[in-house]
Formats: structure tokens, sequence, C-alpha cells
């Protein structure tokens, strides 16, 4: 073989793997972010089930975080994606079943005031599935990621282009369930949205198939051969990277979720489209700023991108809970999709904005807490996984805030959270642990390296 040979070969795998990668990052947005509206439907009837879906979601990656990272080291990144595709199919299959077995009555009560929540155990349970997959997923694609850039800038910004798709699968999700439930009833149930489901499965299903014949070499090859003397925990920036991406998650769920929850039961009396369209908003602004990161990440540190963005999105979130209500703009009709018009609280707005700093902010963390880790990012991307949680349990805590206190004033449990964000980016992140031998990975352990 001819050196260009050689040479273009190597190049080939790794951008194999980094489409690849980029694919499975819109997959965990198309399923985690179907909680939240599928959440409205049950939440409907019964108010402590609204976040409860989106609860088990994320609650998966408390006790599968930690496995997730073993599977790497002892699977590889591969064979760890494929299993992970496989469970999301069987969760979304379960998920629609909640639709058939016992009956929408059961769910709903209709004739009955009597139901036995079977269905909702049933959705409940596929939620549990969907989140099991997602975490596996998430541990692959990030660690992944940043090795393949060689992680620094460039690292990040193939997270942040990745993160552009996670964003637009984001964006479509709840605006899709918007469309196929129209105004929400205590009729509505999940046979309503069994389309988008359905897709799902054939997506995954598809997904697993394709990646099954891809060649992708493994960035961490020799990772079971190598002598952990010690943990992830022993270096101060990763420790506090991995409380910021609790927190992290429970910001980007909660702003869109409780907004979602807000908008459906109240200005527009259970409009689902409307609330759909206008979480979906947030979504695409994630979308640009993600976009827009993935340019600049080259140039512009990712230190400076994180302090920067949540110290706007702490201003925009003071801004949202102060602004008086009474302040309205009209929300866009679009008689295609189902989507009414009607005065939306100007606080909104600078909800939706938000969407532009939360963008930045997972590939941001993660890149920083796993810079200088070398042989325990794996690990470490294991742990990360485990705090996703936090999407599950400070959402479900912001909307109980929501209910008892009122949705606005929520808010100020978000604003907290982002106001950790910052103090990461400006003090937290610094590695001061760097006298920890790491083995760094060699060029020769680097995905396709001859």
């Amino acid at each position: 073989m001819s050196k260009t040979s050689a040479a273009t070969a190597p190049q080939k795998g790794r951008t194999v793997a980094i489409i690849t990668m980029f694919f499975i990052f819109a997959m965990i947005s198309f399923v985690t972010n179907m909680a939240a509206p599928f959440g409205n439907i049950w939440g409907f009837r019964y108010e402590w089930a609204g976040m409860a879906g989106n609860l088990m979601n994320f609650t998966a990656y408390l006790f599968m975080g930690i496995p997730a990272g073993n599977m790497l080291i002892k699977y590889g990144y591969k064979k760890t994606a494929l299993i992970a595709l496989a469970v999301g199919a069987i969760g979304l299959t379960i998920q629609l079943l909640s639709s058939y077995v016992g009956g929408d009555v059961v769910v709903f009560g209709g004739e009955t005031d009597n139901p036995t929540y079977l269905n909702l155990f049933i959705y409940l349970l596929g939620a549990l599935v969907c989140g099991v997959c997602v975490c596996m997923l998430n541990t692959v694609v990030n660690p992944m990621l940043n090795l393949l850039g060689g992680g620094g800038n460039k690292g990040n910004q193939l997270i942040q282009t990745g993160g552009s798709l996670n964003s637009l699968s984001g964006t479509l999700t709840p605006m899709l369930v918007g469309v196929l439930v129209g105004t929400l009833t205590k009729e509505t149930s999940m046979s309503a949205v069994a389309p988008l489901v359905i897709t799902g499965i054939i997506i995954f299903v598809a997904a697993f198939i394709v990646i099954s014949f891809i060649k992708i070499e493994e960035p961490q090859k020799n990772l079971k051969k190598m002598t952990f003397e010690h943990s992830p925990f022993s270096f101060r920036h990763c420790t506090l990277g991995i409380i910021a991406i609790f927190f992290y998650v429970g910001v980007e769920i909660g702003i869109p979720g409780e907004l979602n929850a807000w908008i459906s039961r109240e200005p527009f009396e259970g409009a689902a489209a409307v609330a759909g369209s206008l979480a979906a908003l947030y979504w695409l602004l994630m979308l640009c700023g993600r976009f827009l990161s993935s340019i600049i990440s080259g140039k512009v540190s990712t230190r400076l991108q994180l302090i920067v963005v949540s110290a706007v999105a702490m201003a925009l979130l003071l801004i949202a809970i102060t602004l008086p209500e009474e302040i309205t703009f009209h929300s866009p009709e679009i008689p295609a999709l189902n989507i009414t018009s009607g005065l939306v609280p100007m606080k909104c707005l600078f909800l939706f904005l938000c969407g532009i700093c939360t963008s930045v902010m997972w590939g941001g963390i993660f890149n920083l807490a796993t810079e200088g880790l070398g042989k325990y990012t794996a690990k470490a991307s294991g742990l990360f996984m485990t705090m996703v949680v936090g999407g599950g349990i400070m959402p479900f805590i912001q909307d109980w805030i929501g209910r008892n206190f009122g949705y606005v004033n929520s808010y100020w449990l978000v604003l907290a959270m982002v106001g950790y964000i910052f103090f990461y980016a400006v003090i937290g992140s610094k590695n001061v642990n760097t006298d920890i031998p790491v083995d760094d990975i060699d060029e020769d352990q680097v995905l396709n390296a001859g």
C-alpha cells in the first residue's frame, strides 16, 4: 500500500466514526425530549405524573452511568452503542404498549372514576428502559468525539457540532407531539402519539443494522490492559464538573419542560400544539447556539465560552422572573401544523433565549472536566452519565415548586443552578492535579492509527 493510501484509510475511518457519533447524538435528543410532552398527556389527568416519565428517564442514569463506563472498557464503543440501540427499541415498544394494554379507559377514567394506573405504570417502565438506552449512548458519544478531536478546543468543536444535530432533533420532537395531540383533554391518550413512537422504533432498528456493518476502530484500544491507580474523583476539576453536569441537565430540561407545562395549563387552556411549538423554539435556539459554537470553538476557548453564556443566562433568567406577566406578545399561527395564535407572556421570550446559552454548556463542561484525564476518561464518562439524573430530579423539584408557588417562581431554582455553572467556568474548571500520572493516549492509540 502506498503512503497516500495508508494515510487515507485512517482518515476515512475517522470520518465514518465521527458521522456515526453525530447520528447517535441526534437519537439521544429524539428519545429524551419525548418525556416532557408525553408527560403533559399523563399530567393533564394526574398532576403528579406530569414529570414522572422524565424522572424515570433520567433515574436510569443514576444506576446505569458507572456500568456504562465499564462497558466501554470491556466491550468498546461500537458494541456498547449497539446494545444501547437494541435497548432503546425495546423501551419505545413498551411505551407504545401503554396505549393499548388495559385500554385507554384504565388510564383516563372515561366511564369509571376508579382507574388502575396499569397503562401509566407500563409507560413509566418504558421511559426507564429508554433512559438506560440514552445513558449508554451518551457514555459512548461524548468521550469518543472528544478523543477524535484530540481534546481541547478541537474536541469541544466536535461535541458542539454533534450537539447541533442533537438540538435539531430536540426541536422537532415536542413540535411533532404538539401537532399529533392538538388540544389536550382528559380523553387524550398515548395512542395519539403512536406514529411518533413507531417512527422511533424503526429508526433504532435501522441504526442498529447500519452501525453493525460499519467498521469503527476504538479510540482507546488498550484500556483493558491499563492499571488505574486513581479515579476521576482524584481530579478536582473533574469532580466539580460532575456536579456541574448534574445541575446543567436540570437546567436544560427544566427550562422548556416547565414552560411547556405552564403554557399547556394556563394561558392556552390545554393547547398542547402551542406549548409544544413554544418549547421547540428553545431547542431551535440551542441548535443555533451549538452551530455557532462549532464554528468558533477552534479559536475561542471552551472556558471563555462557558463563562460568557452562563453569565448571560443568569441575566436572562432574572429578566424573565421579574418581568410583569401583563406584558405579552402574540404567538404565530400556523394552521398547517395545527398551531393556534394567542397571547403569550413576554417572559417566555427570555426563557427561549436561554437556549442559546445552554446550547454550549454540556460540551463545555464535559470538555473542561475531562481535560488531562488520559486513561481515566472512560470512567469519568460513566460518572458524568450517572449525574445526568439531575435532568430528572431537578425538573421534578422545579415542577413541584411551579405547581405550589407559581410556574415563574420555579425558575429561581434554575437561576441558582446556572450560578454554580458560572462558578465552575471561572474557578472550578482549572486542573490543579497535573501531578497525577494519566498515561495520556498517544497517537498509536487514537482511532485508526497505524
